[in-house]
């Protein structure tokens, strides 16, 4: 069977039923999902198999008074059963569409320095790598 990428409305919460191990860093939780897809600046593409989610890609619109509207990817995940098959490329081409389509000219994402298959993909896709410091805080 194929995998079909499904760009997400408020109205596909049905479609996080059936989800496959460690697309999501975490087990799904209703009314957090609820309030995600709620928020305009929240988009989201599924890879979709069988009626199983098996990949997933996250972004938020930045919108800034003295830049660029920009698209922050913010998750992409992939099933360990649906890897390396470009199903992660083909997500991250459908949202740099869709943030086009909503009026971004810039996107930009983070990852781990050692998460070598994230890497790879990013520099196959011509990415420019950079350096930062990364700080969290709880709130």
């Amino acid at each position: 069977m194929s995998v079909e990428l499904h760009r997400v409305t408020v109205g596909d919460v049905e479609l996080f039923d059936r989800v496959a191990g460690e697309v999501f860093d975490g087990p799904i939780v209703p009314e957090r999902l609820r309030h995600y897809l709620a928020e305009p600046g929240h988009v989201m593409i599924l890879a979709i198999e069988d009626g199983v989610v098996v990949g997933q890609c996250a972004a938020v619109i930045h919108r800034h008074p003295d830049k660029v509207t920009e698209l922050y990817i913010d998750e992409l995940g992939t099933a360990p059963s649906h890897q390396r098959q470009g199903i992660g490329r083909r997500m991250i081409d459908a949202m740099f569409e869709w943030g086009r389509e909503l009026g971004c000219k810039e996107s930009w994402l983070g990852t781990e320095l050692d998460n070598v298959a994230a890497n790879a993909l990013y520099r196959a896709i011509d990415g420019r790598r950079d350096t930062m410091a990364y700080y969290e805080f709880e709130l």
